[in-house]
């Protein structure tokens, strides 16, 4: 049910001191809107009942939905927020043709309901598990609000990025908003502006992380960041291309639960076969993917996403994404299971970009 994916160093590390806690430094949470339902289960129990463990700080860095499993997972009690985001999020409807600010407007509901009274403070305050949101300002025509205006601003991006990754810096510039600085190793040398967190943008940096272009509206002007509209930072970082620079004293190893065993870097990349990760990002990397045959078994053998608003009557988009909450409860416990004995040290397979 359960596909364990670990590059070299993951590898030697995790046979030289076992599985545990203590080994893991970072976690990466990526975009893909409702993708990220086939990972609650492992959400559930990642950070509760297995990270908690680790006596070190442990950096959570995500875009987009990414993002916004960040900031469950760093409040207080990170399962009721991951419960609470599930429940709001995947039962989420709109009008029949949803304008940009009905959908902007619904995701910030959303992530009101999932942070409550206290989420931001706690989130903020987390003294073991460190909140970061990538997001990506626009330098292009797509800073502005005009529809035409952002397409033909993503148009020139992509054609940019189709000869080179490294164009997209002159398109986007990636801004990390945090509770303490990390930057990237980044083989495309596309930088980070680092942005520090605080009461007055959490909410807006959050909501900016899952802002994609065309389909919801920007936020300007974030508090403490650089002027400016910011997007969805998956346009930048889709599945991440990079290594996260630590301390020598805190440095670990990165885990990964993600939905694809085959990771995209950047967001305009998803139609480049040719454009694949590389190998010295995910050298350090424990990655955890639903296996081909867990995936089949899904009602119409898929992972939930975002095209199902536009193919499924919502009745059965409903039903559909409450089987898939529930069927990853499986993959949490096989987790916690192979991980309390070593067996996960006997699944780990090679990446194979």
């Amino acid at each position: 049910m359960l596909d364990v994916y670990a590059g070299a160093q993951a590898q030697a590390t995790i046979k030289k001191y076992g599985f545990t806690p203590e080994i893991f430094s970072v976690m990466l949470g990526a975009s893909g809107g409702p993708k990220w339902f086939v990972l609650a289960g492992l959400d559930r129990v990642i950070v509760p009942e297995f990270l908690c463990h680790a006596s070190r700080p442990v950096d959570i860095v995500g875009t987009s939905a990414g993002a916004f499993r960040t900031a469950c997972l760093t409040q207080r009690d990170p399962r009721a927020a991951i419960n609470r985001l599930a429940h709001h999020y995947s039962r989420t409807t709109y009008s029949e043709k949803p304008s940009p600010t009905e959908i902007s407007e619904s995701a910030r509901d959303i992530l009101q309901l999932m942070l409550g009274e206290q989420g931001i403070s706690e989130i903020l305050n987390n003294k073991q598990f460190k909140a970061h949101f990538i997001t990506a300002r626009s330098k292009g025509l797509d800073k502005y609000t005009h529809k035409y205006a952002q397409m033909l601003g993503l148009i020139c991006s992509a054609m940019g990025n189709t000869l080179s990754r490294k164009t997209i810096k002159s398109f986007y510039e990636r801004v990390t908003f945090g509770v303490r600085e990390i930057n990237y190793d980044c083989p495309a040398k596309l930088g980070n502006t680092y942005v520090p967190l605080n009461e007055n943008n959490l909410e807006d940096a959050l909501v900016a992380s899952g802002s994609i272009p065309l389909v919801m509206d920007g936020v300007r002007n974030i508090t403490g960041a650089p002027t400016g509209m910011y997007r969805d930072g998956g346009i930048i970082d889709y599945h991440f291309d990079f290594s996260v620079q630590q301390p020598v004293s805190s440095s670990g190893l990165v885990l990964y639960p993600h939905f694809y065993k085959n990771p995209i870097p950047g967001w305009f990349d998803k139609g480049l076969p040719y454009r694949k990760p590389h190998t010295k990002s995910y050298d350090n990397v424990v990655m955890l993917v639903p296996s081909d045959e867990f995936i089949a078994k899904l009602p119409y053998g898929k992972i939930s996403d975002r095209n199902d608003f536009i193919n499924l009557d919502v009745s059965s988009r409903l039903k559909y994404w409450q089987i898939i909450l529930s069927e990853t409860d499986r993959l949490g416990e096989l987790f916690m299971q192979w991980s309390s004995s070593d067996e996960i040290i006997d699944k780990m397979q090679d990446f194979h970009f």
